[in-house]
Protein backbone atom coordinates (compact mmCIF):
# COMPACT_ATOMS: atom_id res chain seq x y z
CA UNK A 1 0.00 0.00 0.00
CA UNK A 2 1.72 3.52 -0.76
CA UNK A 3 1.34 5.85 1.91
CA UNK A 4 -0.75 9.51 1.18
CA UNK A 5 1.39 11.29 3.46
CA UNK A 6 4.17 14.27 1.74
CA UNK A 7 7.72 12.60 3.00
CA UNK A 8 10.35 15.31 3.87
CA UNK A 9 13.34 15.28 2.78
CA UNK A 10 16.29 17.78 4.84
CA UNK A 11 18.92 17.95 2.78
CA UNK A 12 20.98 19.97 5.05
CA UNK A 13 20.85 16.69 7.49
CA UNK A 14 22.58 14.52 4.54
CA UNK A 15 25.13 16.86 3.71
CA UNK A 16 26.10 17.08 7.08
CA UNK A 17 26.22 13.61 7.83
CA UNK A 18 28.35 13.27 4.51
CA UNK A 19 31.03 16.00 5.45
CA UNK A 20 31.06 14.71 9.65
CA UNK A 21 31.52 10.91 7.60
CA UNK A 22 34.15 12.51 5.45
CA UNK A 23 36.26 14.21 8.55
CA UNK A 24 36.23 10.50 10.29
CA UNK A 25 37.72 9.17 7.06
CA UNK A 26 40.14 11.76 6.65
CA UNK A 27 41.89 12.13 10.21
CA UNK A 28 41.45 8.18 10.37
CA UNK A 29 43.62 7.74 7.61
CA UNK A 30 45.86 10.73 8.47
CA UNK A 31 46.33 8.93 11.37
CA UNK A 32 47.51 5.64 10.33
CA UNK A 33 50.16 7.98 7.84
CA UNK A 34 51.03 9.56 11.46
CA UNK A 35 50.20 12.42 11.25
CA UNK A 36 47.88 14.73 13.99
CA UNK A 37 44.67 14.59 11.85
CA UNK A 38 43.65 17.95 14.49
CA UNK A 39 46.57 19.75 12.64
CA UNK A 40 46.57 18.88 9.05
CA UNK A 41 42.86 19.74 9.01
CA UNK A 42 43.08 22.69 10.45
CA UNK A 43 46.24 24.04 8.27
CA UNK A 44 44.04 22.85 5.62
CA UNK A 45 40.80 24.34 6.26
CA UNK A 46 42.76 27.80 6.99
CA UNK A 47 44.83 28.13 4.29
CA UNK A 48 43.11 26.08 1.82
CA UNK A 49 46.14 24.44 0.56
CA UNK A 50 45.27 21.00 0.27
CA UNK A 51 48.67 19.49 0.56
CA UNK A 52 48.33 19.77 4.54
CA UNK A 53 46.10 16.64 3.35
CA UNK A 54 47.86 13.05 1.95
CA UNK A 55 46.76 11.35 -0.64
CA UNK A 56 46.90 8.24 1.33
CA UNK A 57 43.39 6.63 0.64
CA UNK A 58 42.08 9.49 -1.50
CA UNK A 59 41.90 11.47 1.79
CA UNK A 60 42.57 14.57 0.09
CA UNK A 61 40.16 14.36 -2.94
CA UNK A 62 37.48 13.57 -0.26
CA UNK A 63 38.19 16.77 1.73
CA UNK A 64 38.48 19.10 -1.27
CA UNK A 65 35.01 17.81 -2.32
CA UNK A 66 33.37 19.89 -0.28
CA UNK A 67 33.59 24.07 0.74
CA UNK A 68 36.15 24.74 3.78
CA UNK A 69 33.11 26.71 4.80
CA UNK A 70 30.49 24.45 4.77
CA UNK A 71 32.95 21.85 6.65
CA UNK A 72 33.64 24.18 9.19
CA UNK A 73 30.02 24.91 9.82
CA UNK A 74 29.57 21.60 10.35
CA UNK A 75 32.44 21.41 12.41
CA UNK A 76 31.12 23.92 14.53
CA UNK A 77 27.65 22.87 14.59
CA UNK A 78 29.00 19.60 15.80
CA UNK A 79 31.01 21.29 18.88
CA UNK A 80 28.18 23.84 19.81
CA UNK A 81 25.62 20.14 20.04
CA UNK A 82 28.09 18.95 22.82
CA UNK A 83 28.79 21.99 24.72
CA UNK A 84 24.78 22.84 25.56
Amino acid sequence: MVSEKTGVFDVTLVRSRLISDMLKEVSSSLKERGYNPINQIVGYLISGDPGYISNYQDARSKIIKYDRADVLAIVLEEYLKKIK
